[in-house]
């Protein structure tokens, strides 16, 4: 008897998602800098655009004091920097990296953030850059806003960067009662 040789189908290739067991829950889980799961969402972030032609950096944030939160169910990032020292005369903590790919609103997701940046520096001012060519506008009465997330959880516009970014800044009187509550090492 000759056997004939069959081959199967080779199974659908499915996305490898970084999860870490310890994301189990819901609302931002504090993380490393260098935590695989952030530095796997942070490089589909068009700023990691630099980081890709050359080698891989382990670290995501800069120098400076800095939070790094990740969501529960590992489809947001979200990284907070506050330096002393800025080249570009910014003074408060700069949303460094915001980026939701799953799950909740993208606003209410940041106010939680946004509560857990000023439960570790309280009262300070938020702000953040958005690329205009980068970040796809949304239309609100005809009218593109980029970044429009930020603009929902209570940022208002504070001007342009050298480099012809958007500037959008938070003080925590302009969130009011949207804010959830936080204390220190709270799990929104």
């Amino acid at each position: 008897m000759t056997k004939i040789a069959t081959t199967s189908p080779s199974p659908p290739k499915m996305a490898r998602v970084e999860v870490q067991p310890f994301l189990i829950g819901s609302g931002w889980i504090e993380v490393r800098d260098g935590d695989d799961t952030a530095r796997a969402i942070f490089e589909r972030h068009y700023s990691a655009g630099d980081h890709r032609s050359r080698t891989r950096p382990k670290l995501i944030c800069g120098p400076g004091q800095k939070l790094i939160l990740v969501s529960a169910d590992a489809g947001a990032l979200c990284v907070w920097r506050r330096s002393e020292h800025r080249a570009d005369g910014q003074s408060g903590v700069n949303c460094a990296v915001y980026r939701r790919e799953v799950g909740g609103g993208a606003s209410s997701l940041l106010l939680a953030a946004m509560a857990r940046a000023w439960a570790r520096w309280p009262g300070e001012r938020l702000f953040t850059f958005v690329d205009p060519r980068e970040v796809k506008p949304t239309f609100r009465a005809s009218w593109p806003t980029w970044g429009h997330c930020y603009y929902q959880a209570g940022w208002r516009f504070a001007g342009m960067s050298k480099k012809r970014l958007h500037v959008l800044e938070c003080l925590p009187a302009w969130v009011g009662e949207r804010l959830p509550r936080c204390e220190a090492g709270c799990g929104l």
